[in-house]
């Protein structure tokens, strides 16, 4: 076994899932447990558990427009940088973001997230450079679709959208992007249910789609109350979501569940006899961070793609 030396960064090519560019977004740098983004004109400074290394330059962290504090395990609470813009200064913190020719809205909640998850901008672009090879109006199911900006691209794209989230609140914001996008919200078809749930009764429907989209998060519950564990429900949910599928489509699985690994969600979906005879690609998602002279990434989480009669990704 080779032994690991101080130029090991030289010889480490993890795989990749290549990142888009995101004129909207940039991260400034990472670090000590944390992040600094760009999210249009404001910069944010979030936790981050993968920053494991030291922050290339902790003095202009301090410009941040806003930061996360910490308060417990369950939340926290942002706080205004010295130089933050007066518009900031409100009940509710929020602005416009894009990518292509979606518009939405950031909204700094009280668990760090904002909204939009940038890294799965590879995903936005795989999805939408396969919209035509899969004929007029292909039919695409996004579960654990959050705030949309994945289904309003796919929809801009050509694909007939359903939407899937357990959460009301979720649901209520994709509708305000789509009408920011200058999408009716009847553009897609929004269904607030448990994803297998869902997915269950399409089974029952006879239902079909060309491309399936699946980012669960570790834990979770369904608006009746439904228990949600990744690793002990996501190799059910693959298989009832593999018999949805078209002879000729995709599914894409991803997640920042860090128990797994791109292996494991290869073998997931390798293992599934609806998709045999397909193809499987895994890796990780990660963002660049701005101008660092060795190209550091940072892992934002894993994910496999499985697609049968399109070009080669």
């Amino acid at each position: 076994m080779r032994s690991m030396r101080g130029d090991y960064h030289a010889h480490v090519q993890p795989a990749l899932f290549e990142h888009p560019p995101f004129p909207d977004h940039e991260l400034l740098d990472s670090g000590d447990g944390e992040k600094w983004e760009r999210f249009g004109k404001l910069t944010l400074v979030r936790p981050d558990p993968q920053a494991l290394w030291p922050r290339r330059s902790p003095d202009a962290w301090r410009k941040a427009d806003l930061s996360f504090v910490r308060e417990s395990d369950r939340g926290g609470r942002w706080e205004l940088g010295p130089k933050a813009p007066g518009s900031l200064r409100k009940a509710e913190l929020s602005w416009e973001m894009g990518f292509g020719s979606a518009r939405f809205w950031v909204r700094p909640t009280p668990f760090k997230h904002v909204g939009v998850f940038p890294e799965q901008a590879a995903n936005w672009n795989w999805v939408g450079r396969h919209a035509q090879a899969l004929g007029e109006q292909p039919k695409l199911l996004n579960l654990f679709g959050y705030t949309g900006v994945a289904s309003l691209l796919a929809s801009q794209a050509g694909y007939q959208v359903t939407h899937v989230d357990a959460s009301k609140a979720s649901l209520n914001w994709l509708r305000e992007n789509a009408e920011l996008s200058g999408l009716h919200d009847r553009a897609l078809r929004i269904v607030l249910e448990d994803a297998l749930v869902y997915l269950k009764r399409e089974q029952r429907r006879g239902s079909r789609y060309a491309g399936i989209l699946l980012d669960p998060p570790h834990y979770g519950r369904g608006p009746k109350g439904e228990r949600w564990q990744f690793e002990e429900g996501i190799a059910p949910m693959l298989q009832v979501a593999s018999e949805l599928l078209e002879e000729r489509g995709f599914l894409v699985l991803s997640s920042y569940a860090i128990g797994t690994s791109p292996l494991a969600m290869a073998n997931l979906l390798g293992g599934l006899g609806h998709l045999a005879g397909g193809q499987v690609e895994a890796g990780e998602l990660a963002l660049p961070e701005a101008n660092h002279p060795a190209g550091r990434h940072l892992p934002c989480g894993f994910c496999a793609r499985w697609s049968r009669g399109l070009e080669s990704s």
